[in-house]
């Protein structure tokens, strides 16, 4: 997996164990993504010795610059102690760009607008009296080697973008109409261009069993359609036809964000911008005349429960491994928030 990601364009932004005690990790993460980089799979952890010596390697392979306690000092600095790490995504310049941000190694010599320098709270001077690490807060990928190798230091294999929750995964449902239409290419990029990652691509065919437990909420409550006899327009609509499912990894708030992203469930009244707004080519008032659901392509988990329940009727309930999906190798933009929607109408 690791040999397919570009790290030239993804470094490790690690906040050291004095950023997590003075509680500031949230302003150093918000200052990286203020520069206009996606910060992403935040991960507390207990720091192991061993990691520590891997990500400084470079300074213990050079005594003549360092103490000879080095060793001694990175233990007593990490070893055991909590530490947040995250991933950040940004063009081929990013190593630079974070390095600059964050500012000199001393705290005392950065920059005002650099991270140590607004928020640094200790000194070289200070430290090499006392014959310690200085306290500077945080520290991110030099470069793409540095990268890969960070990312394989605070990760390790098979940990990227681990997602603990539902909160942060939603199953994308391409419709029977999208399929047909042979939309399914460009809703699934409209996704991925808006900053989600988009894994585990498959095409079914829906059993009956499957568009009932989806869409459970209007069955139960299909006194608000006196219209439409609910149940017989789900098996029209989806029965035996064939649908395209994905899965959608963010950060949490996905939900709405991707709600918001498809736009109003008539797309006659989605905002342009939106997938139904621009690609849709029904509305409720046809569906309704013809006595059926408005075909609307696409859509998303509502929330974290629904996605937990999603998956388990797209994917299957012994799925669970879906909700780790790959480092994305592309840039990434944040997904825009136009109008909220109302509740899901068929």
């Amino acid at each position: 997996m690791r040999g397919s990601v570009d790290f030239s364009r993804w470094a490790v932004v690690l906040c050291k164990p004095d950023a997590v005690e003075r509680g500031l990790v949230d302003a150093v993460l918000a200052r990286i993504e203020d520069a206009g980089v996606v910060v992403r799979a935040r991960t507390d952890l207990v720091a192991e010795a061993w990691q520590a010596h891997v990500a400084f390697r470079d300074m213990l392979a050079d005594p003549g610059r360092f103490p000879p306690d080095l060793p001694a000092r990175l233990d007593e600095t990490y070893a055991g102690q909590p530490v947040t790490v995250a991933l950040a995504h940004g063009g081929p310049d990013i190593h630079a760009r974070l390095r600059q941000l964050i500012g000199h190694t001393d705290p005392a010599e950065a920059a005002a607008g650099t991270i140590r320098g607004d928020l640094g709270a200790d000194s070289l001077a200070a430290a090499s009296r006392e014959k310690r690490l200085v306290r500077n807060l945080v520290h991110t990928s030099d470069d793409p080697p540095a990268a890969r190798r960070d990312f394989g230091t605070w990760y390790g294999p098979g940990r990227a973008l681990q997602v603990s929750d539902f909160s942060r995964c939603s199953v994308i449902l391409c419709k029977p109409d999208a399929t047909e239409r042979g939309m399914v290419d460009a809703v699934l990029e409209r996704i991925a261009d808006a900053g989600a990652t988009v894994t585990n691509r498959c095409e079914i065919t829906v059993q009956p069993w499957q568009i009932h437990v989806h869409y459970w909420d209007l069955l139960v409550d299909a006194d608000r359609f006196p219209d439409r006899d609910i149940p017989a327009c789900l098996e029209q609509e989806y029965a035996g036809r064939p649908v395209t499912v994905a899965l959608a990894h963010g950060e949490p708030g996905i939900h709405a964000r991707l709600r918001d992203l498809l736009g109003h469930f008539d797309p006659t009244h989605a905002a342009p911008g939106t997938i139904r707004g621009d690609l849709g080519i029904d509305s409720l008032d046809a569906a309704l005349a013809e006595r059926r659901l408005v075909r609307n392509l696409v859509h998303t988990s509502d929330d974290p429960d629904a996605a937990r329940r999603d998956i388990g009727t797209w994917f299957g309930t012994a799925r669970r491994e879906l909700l780790t999906p790959p480092v994305p190798a592309q840039a990434a933009r944040p997904i825009p928030d136009p109008l909220r929607q109302p509740r899901r109408t068929p």
